[in-house]
């Protein structure tokens, strides 16, 4: 197995003709937002990622093996939801709506100028739905936003509900604004906790 410890992100400073000559690997977004994983090129070689953890794998990207050989990452076509802004019953405004309602809810999402992206999901799909947008499933690549996730390479799996503390100040959330469409349950919102009477006991001196 051919190991790979360094990436060069969209092949900068690459000469155009050394990355023209280098094999490709094709990867889904799944794999790429990992730092370790194993993969097979065009060539056929088993590669042996092992890059420094938080690493995002993005298309374009260039994997340089040990032997000094070089890969090019493609993004692999998956299963998407494309979601576009139905003119007849709505505006390009609420691409922006549902940008701001997928936020509040950590999900990845690949931003365009034109379309939201994000991975398939019955409930969020039904949501979107019920704000006047058009979703339909699809097989593109996917390149969601980095942010939270550039940091940390996390997983969907991973629970976003406590914060994370580097070393610094972190900004207040800004506050969550219901609009007319906005049909989640308030459940999903952390509520101001209520003051607890603490009663104190004095002991006389023996």
């Amino acid at each position: 197995m051919l190991q790979v410890s360094k990436v060069i992100s969209q092949g900068a400073g690459l000469a155009p003709v050394l990355v023209k000559r280098a094999s490709t690997v094709e990867l889904d977004w799944d794999v790429r937002q990992k730092s370790r994983f194993d993969a097979t090129d065009s060539l056929g070689r088993q590669l042996g990622v092992f890059l420094p953890r938080g690493t995002l794998v993005r298309g374009g990207d260039v994997l340089v093996a040990e032997d000094g050989s070089m890969v090019k990452v493609i993004a692999a076509p998956q299963e998407v939801l494309r979601i576009t802004a139905c003119t007849a019953h709505g505006s390009p405004f609420d691409l922006t709506r549902a940008a701001y309602h997928l936020g509040n809810r950590h999900v990845p999402i690949e931003l365009k100028p034109d379309h939201l992206k994000i991975e398939p999901d019955h409930v969020l799909a039904d949501m979107l739905r019920a704000m006047h947008l058009i979703v339909n499933e699809v097989e593109e690549a996917f390149e969601p936003e980095g942010g939270a996730y550039s940091a940390g390479g996390h997983s969907h799996g991973h629970d976003h509900s406590s914060g994370h503390s580097h070393g610094h100040a972190q900004p207040a959330p800004a506050p969550h604004v219901h609009g007319p469409d906005c049909n989640h349950g308030h459940d999903d919102h952390a509520h101001e906790a209520k003051p607890v009477a603490i009663q104190i006991h004095r002991h006389k001196p023996h």
